[in-house]
């Protein structure tokens, strides 16, 4: 008889007080770092070498490279988004799992105080997690078939203030002109995987350039009927969300309508807002949960420690004006 159970109940989970016991300190929680940063053996942060002297006593880099042309020396955090945090390596560990874990996300308020850290500090722990979250750098294109969709995150015009509504006079009502950011997506329904980022734009060019990177040119692509999706070079059939035209027989974009839901409930529920600054590492961290969902826990935390490899998040370079707006109060 088929086990029955609620939820992906044959997905190998881990508890709370199990992941303390699996990090009781940084030792093991490094130990195992290393684990998936060098299966094979601690290789050089800098040139690649497997040639590599370990147990150097120095404080805080243990490793040094017997290259001749190298000879430098680093850490486990070394080359990793982890680099130059004074953080202990169990509170990176039990970050990732908190991140891996909660469906709707978790706030930096929630984590300064689960991982008894400075807010300022959670803030930029959460946002170089996500930074290695972020899946679809590389992926093969989707063989379909694939629904493709935009949707607009932000607060409602009715609650913005006076100031703003000013701003916003004559850009109309939905979308972009209401002061909201721009999300474009696409889900592959036969793996179930999905790519997403924020997009200055919902022209045509912009959109249409988004699913031709990442939808293979053989699959058959679904939308609804704006006029964006229209020429489309592909195999193209579309479903008339103005006539309250929801699915007609293969038509339909509700798989990633259903990944939009998520994303907002965490946008109401959890954080509140979204800055358009900074929207985009959000998108990245739910469309890396999605992706990973099928995996066990402790899988999906070995794929994001993997990921930091080679990616850096400096708190200079998080805070830098790029442009959009950061939210603060001013």
């Amino acid at each position: 008889m088929a086990h029955k159970a609620p939820g992906k109940h044959y997905r190998d989970g881990i508890s709370l007080v199990e992941i303390f016991r699996k990090f009781p300190d940084d030792a093991t929680a490094e130990a195992w770092f290393i684990e998936q940063f060098w299966p094979d053996g601690v290789c050089c942060a800098h040139c690649g070498s497997t040639n590599v002297q370990t147990g150097a006593k120095h404080k805080t880099m243990p490793y040094r490279c017997r290259e001749k042309e190298c000879r430098k020396r680093f850490s486990t955090k070394t080359g990793t988004v982890m680099q130059s945090s004074n953080l202990g390596y169990q509170v990176w560990a039990i970050g990732i799992y908190l991140l891996t874990t909660s469906l709707k996300s978790v706030s930096s308020m929630k984590l300064h105080r689960d991982l008894d850290v400075t807010q300022k500090t959670a803030w930029h722990l959460a946002h170089r997690i996500r930074e290695a979250m972020e899946q679809s750098i590389g992926r093969e294109p989707m063989a379909g078939p694939v629904e493709a969709d935009e949707t607009y995150v932000g607060g409602a015009r009715k609650n913005m203030s006076n100031a703003k509504r000013r701003e916003l006079k004559g850009t109309g009502r939905g979308g972009l002109g209401s002061g909201k950011t721009a999300v474009a997506g696409l889900k592959d329904r036969e793996s179930n995987q999905v790519v997403a980022k924020v997009v200055e734009r919902t022209d045509s060019e912009t959109l249409q350039e988004f699913i031709v990177e990442h939808a293979d040119e053989s699959a058959t692509v679904y939308t609804d009927e704006a006029k964006a999706y229209s020429g489309l070079p592909f195999d193209h059939d579309t479903v008339k969300h103005s006539a309250s035209e929801y699915v007609r027989g293969m038509a339909h974009t509700n798989g990633m309508e259903s990944f939009w839901s998520g994303l907002k409930r965490a946008h109401k529920g959890t954080f509140h807002k979204f800055s358009p600054k900074h929207l985009n590492r959000y998108v990245q961290e739910f469309s890396g949960r999605h992706n990973a969902r099928e995996m066990d826990t402790l899988a999906q935390m070995g794929q994001i420690a993997s990921n930091m490899i080679s990616k850096r998040l400096r708190y200079q370079d998080l805070i830098v004006d790029n442009g959009l707006d950061s939210g603060a109060r001013s």
